[in-house]
């Protein structure tokens, strides 16, 4: 009787502790959850089922691995929000499946993304045909982002967070070097002052960082 008291009141004092935990790393749709955020739940889950599973052990033994694990995860979540590579690395880019009506194999070969995937997730959309799409991008958290011919087509980030996306200049039919030359005749000698850029309209549209606004 004793250990189901433990239990319950563990069970209870986990639950409010976790959802407390969740709240603090912020709001994500389960779809978003990056790599670190999956790992951070998966070791969470387990720290929690041990605490339940030995009423003899101190509880402050599963209460410090999960607050180390929200600190691993703020920080994380900090260098993302600070460095685009750091991003990259942990988290990945979309991957462009479709261009045009064209399947890109080769890209599909690399992101181990198999037809079967790409069709059904075509159907969950109502796009009947791959020859109906202009781009359709694969997301880091496994969704196809899908445009049709006659929809607003996807605005690319030509820079982010200072740094050149060279893979989506090369997409809009332009160069680095006319990126830099076009921004230089706007006045902004350095891209790592810029936010973020993108072409619009046949223009470029530019936000600084705030410390060069």
């Amino acid at each position: 009787m004793n250990d189901l008291l433990i239990i319950s009141f563990r069970t209870v004092f986990l639950y409010i502790l976790i959802l407390i935990i969740l709240r603090i790393m912020g709001k994500r749709e389960v779809g978003e959850l990056g790599i670190i955020d999956v790992v951070v739940f998966v070791i969470m889950a387990e720290v929690a089922a041990f605490a339940l599973d030995s009423p003899d052990k101190k509880l402050m033994h599963s209460i410090v691995p999960m607050l180390v694990l929200l600190v691993i995860q703020l920080v994380s979540s900090y260098f993302s929000l600070k460095s685009k590579k750091f991003r990259d690395i942990v988290d990945g880019e979309p991957s462009l499946i479709i261009r045009n009506g064209v399947i890109l194999e080769q890209e599909m070969r690399k992101q181990r993304y198999n037809l079967d995937d790409l069709f059904q997730q075509l159907r969950e959309q109502q796009i009947g045909s791959v020859h109906e799409v202009s781009f359709a991008y694969l997301e880091p958290s496994g969704n196809l982002s899908v445009f049709k011919h006659d929809d607003v087509q996807p605005v690319l980030a030509l820079i982010s967070d200072g740094f050149i996306q060279s893979s989506h200049v090369e997409l809009i039919g332009k160069t680095d070097e006319w990126l830099v030359k076009g921004l230089q005749q706007l006045g902004v000698n350095d891209v790592k002052q810029i936010f973020y850029c993108s072409y619009e309209n046949n223009e470029l549209k530019f936000q600084l960082k705030d410390e060069y606004q």
